[in-house]
């Protein structure tokens, strides 16, 4: 594919196609139920002649930036949060993915874990308070390392457990259905990946499913002007910083 001869985002700068194929790839990949070679495939008959091996590399450079571009588009989480794990496959070997959810189902956080401890939990209930701030309810589900991590947080006044008004940690399964059920959305598109080989690899590209999903949930707000296409408001969000 020729150079273009306008301006482009430097985000891109050095790629050989287009902005927005290079976009269009990487979102179709991390959306739907396509590998690598059926995107090449698929790009072929369009008169773009792409190794799937470069469309891997786009998604594993693009997938974190493009969720660092929209996230000062992202809309306000309620104050009920619903966490959870689930499994992932690694080089055979089963990693841990801790996810988050509010009462309507709105993605809040993730964190992929080699380990299901108290470490990882740690690390995932800072990252997701360190985004969205302290919430009203925590539900989690029976797993203790989970309880007894938040309650050495609140201990350490990471958010306020003891105060006026605490942050309340309960555990019900009944109410955990929602997360249970979110954990679908992102499974059915890693599951025809069958398995991640490299963990870093893993870590992006859950990062740009996430993102894909909370598109779909109308977690963004952005107004496109009148007559604007998905690619427009893509370029839009790509060219901010």
């Amino acid at each position: 594919m020729p150079r273009r001869s306008t301006p482009r985002n430097p985000l891109f700068f050095r790629r050989r196609f287009a902005d927005e194929f290079i976009t269009l790839a990487v979102i179709w990949y991390l959306r739907f139920k396509l590998s690598y070679r059926d995107l090449s495939v698929i790009a072929g008959k369009l008169g773009i002649i792409v190794a799937p091996s470069t469309i891997l590399r786009w998604v594993i450079r693009y997938a974190v930036e493009f969720e660092q571009r929209w996230h000062p588009f992202e809309r306000p989480v309620d104050g009920s949060w619903r966490a959870d794990e689930t499994y992932i496959k690694l080089r055979g070997r089963w990693i841990y993915l801790y996810r988050a959810v509010d009462s309507r189902g709105k993605t809040i956080e993730s964190y992929l874990s080699r380990t299901r401890d108290i470490t990882a939990a740690k690390a995932f209930f800072r990252k997701a308070l360190r985004r969205h701030g302290q919430p009203r309810t925590i539900t989690l589900d029976g797993f203790e390392p989970s309880h007894a991590d938040l309650r050495r947080m609140g201990m350490r006044n990471e958010f306020n457990y003891r105060g006026d008004n605490p942050v309340k940690i309960r555990a019900c399964q009944y109410l955990n259905n929602v997360v249970e059920r979110d954990h679908r959305r992102v499974k059915a598109r890693v599951g025809p990946m069958l398995g991640f080989k490299n963990f870093s690899n893993a870590r992006r590209v859950l990062i740009g499913i996430e993102l894909i999903q909370k598109l779909v949930k109308g977690q963004y707000r952005l107004t496109p002007r009148a007559g604007w296409s998905c690619a427009d408001t893509w370029k839009q969000v790509l060219a901010s910083v």
